[in-house]
């Protein structure tokens, strides 16, 4: 049987100019929190696909994901212009351990993020666990602009439900934020400021980092992080860092 299957196009909602969440109904397999899927179209024979999170929590039958635009890329030009009601195709089982079981237990949880790599993150944050889980959560987005920090009404009414727990910190590095933090997430973390801005200061002993991102962004935070004492969290060997590359 084909991994792949058709889905069907319910909403597509425009944040910027390039930033988009595409929201589809497909019969696919159950996922976790974090993982991710392919969305793919077919060019002739030849299929172009690539890999997108989960933004929506795993029991909600409306798949969303959040895209960037771009202008000369291979797929999301393609997927920007579908509308409701058109199809494309969707890979039936997802995949990944960037979740919620991999990540060992501790008083705090650092969600690191660039761009559009907070998705995995909000759907981990519409799951019950992690409130059980960790005692003070932190979702630290690093964008270029304010008008990039999308998903405002979902993190406002995660911060109602949640407000001793959550913290939520923009981190912008080509204008004034209006929020949070001015720069970027490792110079944040290189001077402190990040950890002084939520008042917390993590070790070893008492926090966990999931960093999503571009890959220079994950290595650049995860050396940070190691010069710090923190160490990479395995299976066999529970650390302190658990990495998502975004492409």
């Amino acid at each position: 049987m084909s991994n792949w299957v058709e889905a069907t196009v319910k909403d597509i909602k425009w944040w910027s100019e390039t930033l988009f969440s595409l929201t589809l109904n497909a019969d696919i397999a159950p996922f976790k929190a974090g993982q991710f899927t392919k969305l793919s179209i077919m060019d002739g024979e030849k299929r172009i696909a690539r890999a997108y999170s989960f933004v929506n929590a795993p029991e909600n039958p409306n798949l969303e994901f959040y895209l960037i635009n771009v202008i000369d890329g291979l797929l999301s030009p393609h997927l920007a212009k579908l509308q409701p009601g058109e199809t494309v195709l969707i890979e039936q089982r997802a995949t990944g351990f960037f979740t919620l079981d991999e990540i060992p237990q501790s008083d705090q949880l650092w969600m690191l993020g660039t761009g559009t790599a907070i998705g995995p993150f909000l759907s981990i944050l519409q799951q019950p666990d992690v409130w059980q889980k960790y005692k003070s959560i932190n979702i630290v987005h690093g964008v270029r602009f304010n008008n990039d920090l999308s998903y405002q009404a979902l993190i406002n009414e995660l911060l109602r439900v949640y407000p001793e727990q959550l913290n939520y910190i923009p981190v912008v590095s080509r204008e004034e934020p209006l929020q949070g933090l001015s720069g970027r997430i490792t110079s944040a973390i290189e001077n402190n400021r990040l950890f002084d801005h939520a008042n917390l200061q993590p070790t070893p002993n008492n926090a966990q980092f999931m960093i999503c991102g571009n890959p220079q962004m994950v290595k650049d935070t995860t050396n940070l992080l190691l010069a710090k004492n923190f160490t990479r969290n395995r299976r066999k060997n529970p650390g302190n860092i658990t990495v998502e590359q975004y492409w």
